[in-house]
């Protein structure tokens, strides 16, 4: 089995970093580059061509740096662009979507359960989270497209009255779901939040955290304290570098020159 120490990850914009501090925190690896489509993002309003277009744009702009594995932390590219980034790379290449759907699958969640899915539009409208959990057994599943919360996550605003005003425009006061999906790599960042929102013992499944345990069960992972990153987006990387300070405080990592 191919070893596993220099790996890639690409988001349409910062929302990977929790995945990247996830990765970091859970595992740890040699080297990692970060590459945020931020002059394009969304992804989560854009239609299916344009979606691939780009995301074989960003593997491309990977292949310069000799790594081991790809991850697509974009729950949007990995519904839409995945299998075509597959097919091109010389890498493994995995998604967050059935790396989401094993961790459930793990939490022992009865089939007669009602498991919410949260994303942005393009990634809800792909049907990939509700077709491969219907595939394995569920049928009391809610797809819900909350394309405000990337905006409320972009602006650094996690809770306070406008989330509030967000959750309750998306959320029915009837909704009580046993578990949650959290669609969206900036969703993690609300987290605190849906919790105190749901006011129940609601299970969420985080994409990083999902991402690590996948990783570490179907791939041989040196692990590696060192974490060495190197930040890269289509637009002003500085402001990703300061995000990135932001998310990641309390995980050992060090800035590649």
């Amino acid at each position: 089995m191919r070893e596993i120490r220099k790996i890639g990850i690409f988001d349409s914009g910062v929302g990977g970093l929790s995945v990247l501090k996830s990765l970091i925190e859970e595992i740890g690896f040699e080297y990692i580059v970060y590459y945020g489509d931020t002059a394009r993002v969304p992804y989560g309003n854009k239609d299916h061509e344009t979606i691939v277009r780009f995301s074989l744009e960003a593997l491309e702009f990977f292949q310069h740096f000799h790594l081991d594995l790809l991850i697509v932390a974009c729950n949007t590219a990995s519904a839409h662009a995945l299998k075509a980034m597959q097919t091109c790379a010389s890498i493994p290449v995995i998604g967050v979507i059935e790396s989401g759907i094993a961790a459930l699958q793990q939490k022992c969640i009865s089939f007669d359960k009602q498991i919410l899915v949260l994303g942005t539009e393009a990634t809800i409208q792909s049907g990939s989270y509700d077709s491969k959990l219907r595939e394995i057994g569920y049928t009391n599943i809610i797809n819900i497209a909350t394309n405000l919360f990337v905006s409320l996550v972009e602006e650094n605003i996690f809770t306070g009255a406008i989330v509030e005003s967000v959750f309750k425009h998306y959320f029915s006061p009837t909704l009580k779901p046993d578990a949650i999906i959290l669609g969206c790599t900036h969703f993690p960042l609300l987290l605190q939040a849906l919790q105190n929102f749901f006011q129940k013992k609601t299970i969420f499944i985080h994409s990083g955290e999902a991402i690590a345990a996948f990783l570490q069960q179907h791939f041989c992972v040196v692990k590696n304290p060192k974490n060495s990153i190197a930040f890269f987006a289509s637009d002003n990387v500085n402001k990703l570098k300061v995000t990135a300070k932001k998310w990641l405080q309390g995980a050992i990592y060090t800035l590649d020159s």
